[in-house]
């Protein structure tokens, strides 16, 4: 390891020790230390940490120059203690204006066609069978890809169909209860994940043919590919769909299944919240898009009501 390299895991040591968890401002600061080393700086200057904030080849309307800076700037705080030489940048050379983007709303035939271009593209049965069940798991259940990526084989209940997932983004666990045809496909896909690995490198549910725990990086990628693939989407606009994508759509699902069946969805929308790991329901609204038939049970009740006040 270099000298900042050292210094950085010193440094992400550190403030991990005071609770932050740092998954992104690792990702920049292994970048903007590779950075530095490859055009050969000892320290970080304001030429240096500008050159690697305003990266180019970066979308200037994206959030990533604001998280970089972000990053560059603490490490650059904690590296000035160390050497005087350091130069911290200025907060706010760069902005980002958050911009909400319209969801792709996945319809089941195109969950289930994702699905089998994501098994096709795999070199082996374990893999196919691996990206098929995790996909599937995503849209039957709202799960964020990092929590089904953790998942362990001792946080799912077989028997009642109840899965927990263990520290998750904001630091609590949660029981997600789910349809017993989604058990019934993990069972099928644990067979052919212990056939292929009876003593897996790691105790994850999806694992990679190495036994390893899946990537987030790579399962992405492959998402995006079989997105490709299937041919979902509509080719002329610039962003395709994402995973995250799932998620939203599972919540739409839930909250036009309770208007169909009457119920009252502002009593239920605190278990939905709950259901999806957010802090308060104000958050769970952002999922909610209006979809035609959303907005048709939206108005048909608001017709309702006002029948019953006249």
């Amino acid at each position: 390891m270099t000298a900042l390299e050292d210094t950085l895991a010193d440094y992400l040591a550190l403030r991990r020790r005071l609770g932050h968890k740092l998954a992104e401002t690792e990702r920049q600061l292994d970048r903007f230390v590779t950075y530095l080393d490859d055009v050969g700086a000892a320290t970080v200057t304001m030429d240096t940490a500008l050159a690697f904030v305003l990266d180019p080849d970066l979308d200037p309307t994206s959030s990533v120059p604001v998280k970089r800076l972000q990053a560059v700037r603490g490490f650059a705080r904690h590296l000035a203690a160390i050497d005087p030489a350091t130069e911290v940048p200025p907060a706010g050379i760069v902005s980002y204006r958050a911009r909400r983007r319209e969801p792709h709303l996945f319809t089941d035939g195109e969950i289930t066609a994702l699905m089998a271009a994501a098994a096709g593209s795999a070199r082996t049965p374990t893999r196919a069978a691996m990206l098929a069940t995790m996909i599937g798991l995503l849209a039957v259940t709202g799960m964020r890809v990092g929590e089904a990526i953790r998942l362990e084989r001792a946080d799912v209940d077989w028997d009642e169909a109840v899965i927990t997932i263990r520290a998750t983004k904001f630091n609590k666990s949660r029981h997600v209860p789910v349809a017993g045809g989604a058990i019934d496909e993990l069972v099928a896909y644990m067979e052919i994940r212990d056939q292929a690995h009876p003593r897996p490198v790691a105790p994850n549910v999806f694992i990679s043919d190495n036994g390893t725990a899946v990537t987030y990086s790579h399962f992405c990628l492959t998402f995006r590919r079989a997105i490709d693939s299937a041919g979902i989407g509509d080719p002329s606009r610039a962003r395709r769909p994402r995973v995250h994508d799932l998620r939203h759509g599972f919540a739409v699902r839930t909250l036009v299944g309770w208007h169909r069946d009457g119920l009252d969805v502002a009593a239920l929308l605190p278990r939905l919240s709950t259901y999806l790991g957010h802090r308060e329901p104000r958050y769970t609204y952002r999922y909610l898009t209006a979809t035609p038939e959303l907005l048709g049970l939206a108005v048909a009740m608001l017709e309702a009501d006002a029948a019953v006040l006249r």
